[in-house]
């Protein structure tokens, strides 16, 4: 079994607002009562508008030609 190569601990910046950085490798990682909000004011704001056309492949529609060409005439 392989050793926890990690020496860095979580701790919560509002539970432990001086823990010293330069004594320990320190991750941030807030506890479920000081953990950000990730809903901020402006997102409500945001719209997102998309038009999907052809293929989810890259080069799609160059794919769908060479499809057609080397498959004329055959049927299923």
């Amino acid at each position: 079994m392989e050793e926890d190569q990690n020496k860095s601990r979580h701790y919560c910046p509002e539970c432990e607002p001086n823990a010293d950085p330069s004594r320990e490798i320190l991750r941030a990682h807030w506890c479920v009562f000081h953990a950000p909000s990730d809903k901020g004011t402006d997102d409500g704001l945001v719209t997102a508008k998309t038009h999907l056309n052809g293929s989810a492949e890259a080069g799609g529609k160059d794919n769908a030609r060479w499809c057609a060409l080397l498959h004329r005439g055959e049927r299923s």
